[in-house]
C-alpha cells in the first residue's frame, strides 16, 4: 500500500510516498480502505519530531480517516465489510489502509461525503470530551472558544450552539472572525485588534464565561483567568505559546475556578470508545440536518500533495479542516473542486 513516511524530523518537505504492507487487524479491530484522511496539528508536530507517537501506535501520521470497511476482526459485532465509516485512528491514516479498533469508528452521516466525514472524528472526539466530559459545559452557559477558526475551533463553536450554549470566539483577522459567526458564534473577537479580556468583559456585562476551551497556552492562561466567570473551568489542549507559565492564583481563588488539561491519544481503547458512543448517542444525530452542525472543509490535497496540506496548515491561513485524498478517480474529481475554491480565496462552509 502506499503511504507517507519522512525519514528525519524537519519541515513539510521532508514527506515522501513510500509503499508497505497492509496492516491486518487484531481481533478487536477493523481494516479501512481509506478515502479521505483530516489533517491536523498533531500530524506536523509528530513530522517535526515534538510529538513522537505512543508505544505501540503506527509511526505513519494520521489520526483521523474515512473509507470503507474492507475487513473485520473475528471479534467486532455491529458492522459488516463495505461499511462506510469515520475513525479516530492510533496513527497510520496517511494511507491506502489502517487498521482501527471497532469503537473508535463511527458512520459517516447520511448526507456527508467521505471528504466532509474525514473532517469529524479527532475534532469531535477532543471537543466533545473536553467541553462536555471534563469541563461539563451544559444548556445556557457561556463558552469562549480560542482559534475559533482552526478544526478544533469550528468545531467547538457549532458543538456548543447545537446543544444549547452560547459560543464567543477568537480568531486572527476579519475573514475569520466572519467563519466563525457564520458557523453560529455569538461573538467574534479579532484578538489583533484589541484585548480579549475587555471585549469578554464588555460582552458578557462583566460576568465573564463559563468555560474557556484554550489551544494557545503560555499568557493566555492568566487571560482566560481574567474572562472566568465564578465557578469557570478552563480545559487547556494545547500550548503552542508555551508550556510553562506564571499565574496570580488569587483570581483563580476568587472565582473558585478549575483549569483542565488533557490530552486525547495516549487514552486507551476503552476511554475512546465511551467518547465515540457519547457522540453517536448527542451528535450524530444532528449532523444529517446540516443545519448547526456543517462540514467546514479548507482545502483538499491528493495524498501526494501532503507536504502541501502541511505547509497550509503551518501558514495559520486556513479556516476549518485540512483533507488529504487518495488517489481514486471520484476523489480527484472532488479534490479539484475543492482546490480551485481554494485558488480562488474561498473556503467551503455547509453546503
Amino acid at each position: 500500500m502506499r503511504h507517507v513516511t519522512f525519514d528525519r524530523p524537519g519541515g513539510p518537505e521532508v514527506l515522501r510516498i513510500a509503499q508497505a504492507q497492509p496492516p491486518q487487524p487484531g481481533p478487536n479491530e477493523a481494516l479501512i480502505a481509506v478515502a479521505a484522511i483530516g489533517v491536523s496539528r498533531a500530524d506536523s508536530m509528530q513530522r517535526r519530531g515534538s510529538y513522537p507517537p505512543p508505544p505501540g501506535a503506527s509511526p505513519i501520521l494520521g489520526l483521523e480517516v474515512a473509507g470503507t470497511i474492507a475487513a473485520l476482526g473475528r471479534r467486532v459485532s455491529g458492522w459488516k465489510v463495505g461499511d462506510g465509516v469515520c475513525a479516530l485512528t492510533n496513527g497510520g491514516g496517511y494511507a491506502e489502509e489502517v487498521v482501527v479498533p471497532q469503537g473508535q469508528m463511527l458512520p459517516v452521516p447520511s448526507g456527508w461525503s467521505m471528504i466532509e466525514a474525514a473532517t469529524l472524528p479527532e475534532n469531535a472526539f477532543t471537543v466533545y470530551d473536553n467541553l462536555f466530559t471534563r469541563a461539563r459545559l451544559r444548556a445556557g452557559e457561556t463558552v469562549l472558544v480560542h482559534g475559533g477558526s482552526s478544526g478544533i475551533g469550528t468545531t467547538a463553536i457549532m458543538f456548543a450552539t447545537a446543544l444549547g450554549a452560547t459560543a464567543i470566539a477568537t480568531a486572527g483577522t476579519p475573514e475569520k472572525c466572519a467563519a466563525c459567526l457564520k458557523l453560529g458564534a455569538a461573538h467574534a473577537i479579532d484578538y489583533r485588534a484589541g484585548d480579549f479580556v475587555a471585549d469578554v468583559a464588555r460582552i458578557t456585562g462583566g460576568r465573564g464565561v463559563d468555560v474557556v476551551l484554550d489551544i494557545v497556552g503560555g499568557d493566555y492562561l492568566a487571560r482566560d483567568l481574567a474572562s472566568l466567570a465564578l465557578d469557570g473551568r478552563i480545559a487547556c489542549i494545547a500550548a503552542p505559546r508555551g508550556r510553562v507559565v506564571e499565574i496570580d492564583l488569587g483570581p483563580l481563588f476568587a472565582r473558585r475556578g478549575t483549569i483542565l488539561a488533557s490530552t486525547l491519544r495516549p487514552r486507551t481503547a476503552r476511554e475512546k470508545a465511551v467518547i465515540a458512543r457519547a457522540l453517536r448517542r448527542r451528535i450524530w444525530p444532528l449532523l444529517p440536518q446540516r443545519d448547526a452542525i456543517v462540514p467546514v472543509v479548507d482545502s483538499v490535497y491528493p495524498l501526494e500533495r501532503a507536504a502541501d496540506a502541511h505547509a497550509r496548515l503551518e501558514a495559520g491561513a486556513h479556516i476549518g479542516k485540512l483533507v488529504l485524498v487518495i488517489d481514486r478517480l471520484t476523489d480527484r474529481r472532488r479534490a479539484g473542486r475543492h482546490e480551485e475554491q481554494h485558488r480562488n480565496g474561498k473556503q467551503r462552509i455547509g453546503s
